[in-house]
């Protein structure tokens, strides 16, 4: 059946099924699941299902002139048929309803988490509102249920050649690659399209990208993150929100702190992994962390942004000047560095470092966006490059998990060859072809790898992690907050 619409109403939808009965039209709804059953154990609707299919007997009435006495809904799983009248009291039902939908339109505030947990599991809406993480917020003793997606099984498509084209044929994504033959990839199965150095898309393949909620990201051919596709619609509400909290100073204190907190914490806990069963460890790494130790319990009394800075700049100091000693004796010379460099990178390592970053940073990106906040307003990041601050706060958290261990772990592992995967410009370090190739697939390999959140308890891989923490940190200026920033690693 077509879908019907009613301007008086202010109704539109589509009914499973319409049929007639001894001439009068019956609209019919079709239900999995089974019915209510009164104290007699009568066979009865849900509040909810009847409400449905008033709403659409009184559609039907107002869109086609057509009267309607009733409307029935099919409860498949006990093989019940439930007959629900549409009277006047019906009507007022549909039309109270109506009223208080216009209202919650009108309101910029989402609506209180409903009492009944059970109602949200099976919520299509459960993966943005969090109601499981709400309740877990205003009750720490609440075991929260994951009704988070734990993967997104969509690939991410990295375009490395220079010179590919991505184009749309039908329902599918198309690379044609130089020299190559040209290849298609269905877009229900692309998640994120990632097109580095010169490649190209056609505008058609743009637009097919945007009506299917892919991301498109742009990564230059050094390695450098570029931007990203802005795809938003219906989010200014959200952003509303957030320009309100992040332009309250306390507030932005508050949440840098945490932020610091998160990524002190991880960086130290790294480097605690690096004494696990060695005897003889450098008394460098163990200087640097008690040294972080010591730092770390300054923060949180930190009374502004620029001691946040102070502080964050000694613990990134230790960090680095210990990580050297995380590298395997069996590492040749080439592989192992002494300090953080970046623009441009000056050894192999920092290309490493850079190169991932970079992956991070798209990926937060691509997070942000999803969610629907707005990248350009942080709350310690201030803007000063092409870099977005928002995507600059929320990387902080995953650096260590996602692109440090990384690095560390296949460096260790002798998985990098010297000469064929870099390239040496002078004092210039980049990866070569072959080198960014190998470190998407240990990047793409380390998001799939699962962890269990040490708040929620419950086990997501990291890319449905990037999601999730911006999605608390929304919840931090709703009223909902103590869940952010708390991913450190074991």
């Amino acid at each position: 059946m077509s879908i019907l619409e009613s301007p008086e109403l202010g109704l539109r939808g589509r009914v499973d099924a319409l049929r007639t009965r001894d001439g009068q039209t019956i609209p019919y709804e079709h239900k999995r699941g089974r019915c209510y059953r009164d104290e007699n154990n009568q066979p009865q609707a849900w509040d909810s299902d009847k409400l449905q299919i008033l709403a659409y007997a009184y559609l039907i009435e107002s869109a086609l002139g057509i009267p309607i006495a009733q409307g029935r809904i099919r409860y498949h799983a006990d093989n019940v048929l439930v007959h629900v009248p549409l009277d006047d009291l019906g009507r007022a039902t549909v039309r109270d309803a109506i009223q208080q939908a216009r209202i919650l339109r009108q309101s910029s505030h989402r609506p209180p988490v409903t009492d009944n947990e059970r109602m949200c599991a099976r919520c299509s809406l459960a993966p943005v509102c969090l109601p499981e993480e709400a309740r877990l917020a205003h009750n720490r003793e609440w075991q929260p249920m994951r009704l988070f997606p734990p993967d997104d099984e969509r690939q991410v498509i990295h375009v490395l050649e220079p010179g590919t084209a991505v184009g749309r044929t039908g329902e599918q994504l198309k690379l044609s690659r130089r020299g190559q033959p040209v290849e298609t990839v269905p877009v229900r199965q692309v998640g994120q399209l990632v097109l580095h150095s010169f490649s190209q898309i056609s505008t058609q393949a743009l637009h097919f990208c945007v009506t299917q909620g892919i991301g498109v990201h742009f990564i230059s051919g050094g390695g450098r993150y570029i931007g990203s596709f802005d795809t938003r619609q219906g989010s200014i509400q959200r952003r509303i929100h957030q320009y309100q909290a992040l332009n309250q100073p306390d507030t932005c204190l508050e949440l840098a702190r945490k932020l610091v907190t998160c990524r002190g914490q991880g960086q130290r806990k790294f480097l605690m992994r690096g004494k696990r069963g060695s005897q003889g460890k450098s008394a460098k790494l163990k200087r640097a962390i008690a040294q972080m130790k010591a730092v770390l319990k300054n923060v949180s009394s930190a009374p502004s942004r620029e001691s946040l800075l102070g502080l964050e700049g000694n613990l990134a100091a230790s960090y680095f000047a210990a990580l050297p000693c995380l590298i395997a004796a069996t590492v040749p010379p080439e592989l192992r560095f002494d300090h953080r460099n970046r623009r441009p990178p000056k050894d192999r390592f920092n290309a490493l470092l850079s190169f991932g970053y970079a992956l991070l940073i798209k990926d937060v990106m691509n997070a942000i966006l999803t969610v629907g906040l707005e990248p350009a307003l942080g709350f310690y990041h201030q803007p000063r490059s092409q870099a977005s601050p928002l995507a600059l706060d929320l990387m902080e958290i995953f650096r260590v998990p996602l692109v440090d261990m990384v690095v560390m772990a296949s460096i260790n592992k002798g998985q990098w060859d010297v000469q064929a995967d870099f390239d040496v410009r002078g004092v210039q370090v980049w990866l070569s072809d072959t080198g960014r190739r190998k470190f998407v697939g240990l990047y793409e390999r380390r998001k799939q790898e699962t962890w269990k959140h040490p708040v929620t308890g419950y086990s997501l891989t990291y890319r449905r992690l990037l999601e999730l923490e911006v999605r608390l940190l929304e919840k931090e200026w709703f009223g909902e907050g103590g869940l952010f920033g708390q991913l450190v690693v074991r």
